[in-house]
């Protein structure tokens, strides 16, 4: 397949920075394992108790984004210089850009708790976010870890050898949009609604009827937290229908989903979804185009699934997942491994 220009140019632009600024830098799998370690070493025998987990735990795939008891150990029961090596093991997988949409998310627990005033039905609570680790950190070892909360739910998987596995991925945010008070303003997931919007206004007539599928939105991601994905239908529109204005901004939608992590590894996802096939990402919506409207939206490929919804709330909560079809939770990095090694 022929590669689009501007994709090609992307990348490359992204692997030449990426190159000059982590020359000296240690490897993903290098600086998670050392940033893991340094946040176990620094942890009672009881709080280790709560935070570690065999690698082939069934609790690694229990994942949600609702406000829900976890296991783990919760922020809250970290002291200070505990709390700190947290963020230093959050911040070794994540960029900048997906750094502080993550401690974002968590700080809207706060807003939330001071816009309900005591009359929600839920415990608003900034620090109960639960840091879960699988396995022994190592890059000779296959391990993994979880930080996880209220409308977040970050997974990692890491196999000697190969690319670290980061799906799920949710980012949610409620409000989407704060309307009052001292954080008046605040939009912590802008550019994936601008960038979708943008698309779909600038649709022609034709490509509508194939993009824009029901004018009700769905009440919520319709994949949930399903262990096996499937393509969703309809698909929408592909990406080589699309003008070539228009399929920048898809891309540069995409890439604001996987750009939430370190370059390393984003440049590898961004690889493997463009040699799976660029004229085989499609892009539905239902419901308004209208901002203030409810509205939905799903990209997906051969190897990804990425789907938003902003409809509870006034169209004013967001929840927003990124997907792989293959590789959720290190699936196929995992059976790659075992098949060389099936000694081990």
């Amino acid at each position: 397949m022929k590669t689009l220009p501007f994709v090609r140019t992307t990348l490359v632009f992204a692997l030449l920075s990426t190159f000059t600024t982590r020359l000296s830098a240690l490897s993903p799998a290098e600086d998670m394992a050392g940033t893991a370690n340094n946040f176990l070493a620094s942890l009672t025998a009881e709080q280790k108790g709560k935070a570690t987990f065999e690698f082939k735990s069934g609790e690694r795939e229990n994942w949600h984004f609702i406000p829900r008891a976890r296991k783990g150990l919760t922020w809250k029961d970290m002291k200070p210089e505990q709390q700190h090596l947290a963020h230093a093991l959050l911040s070794s997988a994540l960029s900048q850009r997906g750094f502080i949409k993550a401690t974002t998310v968590m700080s809207l627990e706060q807003v939330l708790k001071e816009l309900e005033a005591g009359t929600g039905t839920m415990t608003r609570d900034a620090e109960l976010y639960y840091f879960s680790v699988f396995g022994n950190p190592s890059e000779k070892e296959i391990w993994g870890y979880r930080v996880e909360g209220h409308h977040l739910s970050l997974n990692f998987t890491l196999v000697p050898g190969k690319p670290v596995a980061v799906t799920p991925s949710f980012f949610g945010a409620n409000p989407g949009q704060v309307r009052r008070g001292p954080r008046k303003g605040l939009r912590t997931l802008a550019r994936e609604e601008d960038l979708a919007r943008k698309l779909v206004v600038s649709l022609s007539d034709e490509q509508r009827k194939v993009a824009l599928y029901t004018n009700v939105a769905p009440r919520d991601i319709i994949t949930g937290t399903n262990r096996t994905l499937r393509l969703l239908q309809p698909e929408g529109v592909a990406m080589n229908k699309l003008t070539k204005a228009q399929a920048e901004t898809l891309w540069d939608l995409l890439q604001e989903y996987v750009r939430n992590y370190r370059p390393e590894v984003a440049d590898k996802e961004l690889e493997r979804i463009q040699q799976a096939g660029l004229e085989k990402i499609y892009f539905a919506w239902a419901g308004s185009t209208e901002t203030g409207k409810g509205h939905y939206y799903r990209i997906q490929g051969p190897t990804f699934l990425v789907e938003y919804d902003n409809t509870q709330n006034d169209a004013n909560h967001i929840h927003a997942v990124w997907r792989d079809r293959q590789n959720d939770f290190g699936d196929d990095v995992l059976k790659r491994h075992y098949q060389e090694q099936p000694h081990k």
